[in-house]
């Protein structure tokens, strides 16, 4: 299990478990967290699992793959450390995350 922490647009946080090999929207949907509505189910798709990796997570949690590149093209919140979550891979590297959640996906 690895502990993400997912921040909402007015500082709320939620801490949570997610099982490793998942991703970090399911991790956020397993969860009831607000903002992460992941219409598509995690293919990629909707961009409606969007999130902001703090800084400091980016070099490990990587930069996006062609395919996310495009569906974040179309996100008018888009940051350059804006990631789609149902592309991230839960690891033990990534124990301590923290990921901020857009206002427009509230």
């Amino acid at each position: 299990m690895t502990t993400i922490t997912y921040i909402e647009h007015d500082g709320t946080e939620h801490v949570v478990e997610a099982e490793n090999d998942s991703s970090v929207m399911r991790g956020a949907v397993d969860n009831g967290i607000p903002g992460i509505d992941a219409d598509c189910g995690g293919e990629c798709s909707c961009a409606t699992c969007h999130v902001i990796v703090t800084s400091n997570w980016m070099e490990v949690v990587g930069r996006p793959n062609d395919t996310e590149e495009s569906m974040l093209d179309l996100n008018p919140e888009r940051e350059p450390n804006s990631r789609l979550s149902c592309q991230i891979v839960v690891s033990d590297a990534l124990d301590g995350l923290i990921v901020n959640l857009p206002e427009f996906q509230m």
